[in-house]
């Protein structure tokens, strides 16, 4: 998955349009996007559409809110069976744990949906790992608003403010086992060369994919997420040689040494 596109649960004429678009996932948001006094009808509109749409929930995600409301949001959404959910301002395991055993009690089939956490704070950031290793933790989604809010971090143009934090949410994946992580929204969905600089920065640091916020936003990540052809078949030729080759490091066709690292990362790339 390239790309998730947020669409406000309270704007359900937008979830088709939204669907039939480039986004690799469609994520229904009934957290930040809604206003307090929307909040049930909201719930109820994403799990209308999620019910009426049963060929394409693989791609249909739903955001959550904390606490509480988020409890009654995962209830309602569960039964619909949603590729995942998101649980906004995650701080600990045990609030996925949590989120877990309301969805096995409410879900139509045995732990079909999974979680995505949302890391919003430093203290989500020190607990990255423990959270990555909770049940049913497909992938982490940071948020870096909340988290500027929350530490005083003031990002300038080139973002650099944010890559301690960035590569631990990276890291913390890895180590769990689990997909690398979402990155996080560019909320000035405008200016698309500074979208793609900083997807393809992202990238480079091992993130594997981006939320966004507005369509426009979405063919940008997607191309930064998409290997290229050249990319490919480079990936197959050093597999090859490397398979055909008598010993665990052989020289590249640019005279650069190739061994077993190398390696996995062309067949991780391959595999994506």
């Amino acid at each position: 998955m390239r790309s998730a596109l947020y669409v406000p649960g309270n704007r359900p004429e937008l979830f088709a349009k939204a669907l039939a678009g480039q986004a690799d996932v469609v994520l229904i948001d009934l957290e930040d996007a809604v206003p307090m006094r929307d909040k049930e009808t909201a719930r109820g509109e994403a799990a209308s559409w999620l019910r009426s749409v049963p060929a394409h929930r693989g791609r249909i995600w739903v955001r959550v809110n904390a606490g509480d409301l988020g409890d009654d949001d995962l209830a309602a959404v569960a039964p619909c069976g949603p590729a995942a959910v998101c649980l906004a301002k995650t701080e600990s395991a045990q609030r996925v744990r949590a989120a877990a055993a309301i969805l096995g009690r409410y879900e139509p089939d045995a732990q079909t949906v999974r979680l995505c956490p949302l890391l919003e704070t430093a203290a989500a950031i020190y607990a990255a790992r423990e959270i990555a290793m909770a049940p049913r933790v497909l992938r982490l989604q940071i948020g870096e608003a909340d988290l500027c809010a929350d530490t005083g971090i003031s990002p300038g143009d080139d973002e650099r403010e944010l890559l301690t934090a960035r590569s631990q949410v990276v890291l913390a994946a890895a180590a769990a086992g689990i997909a690398a992580p979402l990155a996080p929204v560019r909320t000035d969905f405008r200016d698309l060369e500074a979208l793609r600089v900083s997807t393809l920065a992202l990238q480079r640091i091992g993130f594997r994919g981006r939320a966004c916020v507005h369509p426009t936003q979405v063919p940008v990540v997607n191309e930064v997420f998409t290997p290229t052809r050249a990319d490919l078949d480079r990936a197959r030729a050093l597999v090859t040689g490397f398979d055909a080759a008598a010993s665990g490091v052989m020289v590249d066709d640019t005279g650069r040494m190739v061994d077993s690292a190398v390696i996995r990362r062309a067949r991780r790339l391959l595999e994506r």
